[in-house]
């Protein structure tokens, strides 16, 4: 990075972020100026209009990548979100119809044996996959965040594309979550017509997102509370109920261990299970996402990065050993299921059903309703970040860069509403053909983004090395370290590939193209976005070299001295700490 552009950047984020005042950081758009305050609908209207945006007078030869990490750096989005946010985002934010529903077809396909096996595999590679984009989104809480570090550290073309494979996960995922809520609904009344609500639902998670990132995390914290407390009320009951305490007053045990058995499907069933392990860890991901609109991303994000090893630990790995002892996988309502959203089919809601507690099933119902409706909320608000990401790299249109003076993506939050007007599909009988290709886009993306953001921490780490400077100028970094990186990055690869042999030979089945592109659809959409870009720039390079990374661009604290020493003075105060206050520092 040219020299002059460095003191660009630190003074333009020194405006931005505002004076430090008592280790507190004020956000510029709380800051008091010289301009008359407008009021009620004044105010109202005037904050839908862009946000005053000076032209950057970058040097033009600078490189693409250089440019990309100044912009996305510089984006005025609005810094409101708190550590409780983060920490409930981190905790509950993925929890939905992946867990609660989802886990019976996953039952069903590789039995309880091969869930907990498929799950606990994909929960370590996601444990090792937060810890790397823990350390990076400290580091550079920049606009867009890990779907921009991929042009910064590891390729353009690559980033181009994880960019837009992330963009469209999300697109497609709000109409089909919105779907997927008319659908639970339908678990009290079959007869209701879901067009109606869809059409509700709509409404109430675009006017949630229309109150920006506050609203966002507003709604958030609310929603995983709900889910985390249903977990933790179900693991309870689920503990009593196994030991024959509900009240048919009946022993259960291992039974379903043994009769009808522990696996479904031998090895491909594991496999099979891979992906909806993928599915339901979705969104986990969002934390890093959100580190350019935290206030302080070096306090809040360390703490949501750890907890992320309780939730996969409590709340999928112990909950889904329950449901395992609970619901045996040849039930007939999971077989029965008429969608992969059918909340009838829960083997939470089984569970419950089956050990005859009244009233309780409607409860997680309703859970599971406000599941959906999360997952619906959090695609806004990651695919519209993605959008806007795009837009100032120039990897989209401009207009999509459109941010107003409340820091919100105002035209990407309405392109992503407009799409989701798919959702009144619903209504036609060709609904079930169209979702199941919406789907399919989504498909394999998480693994996709995951095993980026571990190749995106491996090669920062390289150009560190390279260039001579070490991890002691980090606020945080990973607690499992490059190699733990190699990890999740290895595991994400053998899931690409085992998935492509279940969908050449699908699990009861014979070879056919419809199976095969509905599971494997997004590789050749992400190999076309990588080679489209390549084409169009011919830019043929494969990599950016290590000595050429820009690893400065984006730091909210660029005094490194400064950092280096407050890092230093951190880890001299944990370590005159007694061990028990260093143990729950490591994991929370």
């Amino acid at each position: 990075m040219v020299a002059k552009e460095l003191d660009y950047i630190r003074s333009k984020e020194g405006a931005a972020d505002g004076e430090k005042d008592g280790g507190v950081y004020i956000d510029a758009f709380d800051a008091q100026d010289s301009k008359p305050k407008l009021t009620g609908w004044s105010k109202f209207i005037d904050d839908f209009k862009k946000v005053d945006d000076d032209e950057l007078g970058l040097d033009p030869n600078l490189t693409e990548t250089e440019k990309l990490a100044i912009k996305t750096a510089n984006a005025p989005l609005n810094r409101r979100l708190k550590s409780r946010h983060l920490q409930m985002i981190a905790i509950g934010g993925s929890i939905g119809t992946g867990l609660f529903v989802g886990s019976g077809g996953a039952l069903r396909n590789g039995g309880p044996a091969g869930v907990l096996i498929a799950y606990a595999l994909i929960g370590v590679m996601m444990y090792c996959t937060v810890q790397s984009l823990g350390e990076l989104a400290i580091t550079f809480p920049v606009s867009g965040a890990f779907v921009t570090y991929n042009s910064r550290f590891v390729d353009p073309s690559w980033g181009f594309a994880m960019a837009w494979n992330y963009a469209m996960q999300w697109l497609v995922v709000f109409p089909l979550e919105l779907v997927a809520a008319a659908i639970v609904v339908q678990y009290w009344n079959d007869e209701i017509n879901s067009a109606a609500f869809v059409a509700i639902f709509w409404v109430v998670i675009v006017a949630i997102n229309f109150f920006g990132v506050k609203g966002y995390g507003e709604a958030e914290f609310a929603f995983s509370a709900v889910k985390v407390i249903a977990v933790i009320g179900f693991i309870f009951l689920g503990i009593i109920l196994a030991a024959g305490g509900g009240p048919n007053k009946e022993y259960i045990g291992g039974r379903y261990w043994a009769n009808p058995g522990a696996f479904s499907n031998g090895a491909k069933g594991v496999c099979v299970n891979f992906v909806s392990a993928a599915f339901a860890f979705a969104g986990t991901e969002l934390v890093g996402l959100a580190a350019a609109e935290t206030k302080n991303p070096r306090v809040s994000l360390p703490s949501a990065t750890k907890q992320v090893f309780w939730r996969i630990t409590l709340f999928y790995i112990i909950s889904l050993c329950l449901v395992g002892l609970l619901v045996p996988y040849n039930e007939q309502r999971i077989e029965d299921a008429k969608s992969s959203y059918d909340a009838a089919a829960s083997p939470f809601v089984i569970a419950i059903e089956d050990a005859g507690i009244k009233g309780l099933p409607s409860v997680m119902n309703a859970v599971i309703l406000i599941s959906v409706l999360s997952v619906g909320n959090s695609s806004v608000y990651a695919s519209s970040r993605t959008l806007a990401a795009l837009a100032a790299s120039g990897q989209a249109p401009k207009f999509l860069g459109y941010i107003d003076k409340t820091g919100r993506p105002l035209l990407a939050i309405i392109v992503q509403s407009v799409f989701g007007l798919i959702c009144f599909i619903t209504a036609s009988d060709k609904s079930g053909e169209v979702f199941s290709w919406l789907l399919a886009l989504s498909g394999l993306s998480s693994i996709f983004t995951w095993g980026s953001i571990n190749l995106c921490l491996i090669r920062f780490r390289r150009a560190l090395y390279v260039q001579g400077r070490s991890t002691d100028e980090i606020a945080f970094t990973s607690q499992v370290g490059v190699y733990g990186a190699y990890f999740g990055m290895t595991l994400n690869i053998v899931v690409v590939c085992l998935q492509f042999w279940v969908a050449l030979y699908p699990l009861g089945g014979k070879p056919n193209a419809s199976d095969f592109f509905n599971a494997y659809l997004a590789v050749p959409v992400i190999i076309l976005f990588y080679f489209g870009h390549k084409i169009w720039t011919k830019n043929w390079k494969i990599y950016i070299r290590a000595k050429d990374i820009d690893i400065d661009t984006g730091r909210r604290e660029l005094d490194l001295d400064v950092l280096k020493q407050e890092i230093a003075e951190e880890k001299a105060y944990l370590a005159s700490k007694p061990f028990y206050y260093r143990l729950y520092n490591f994991f929370c």
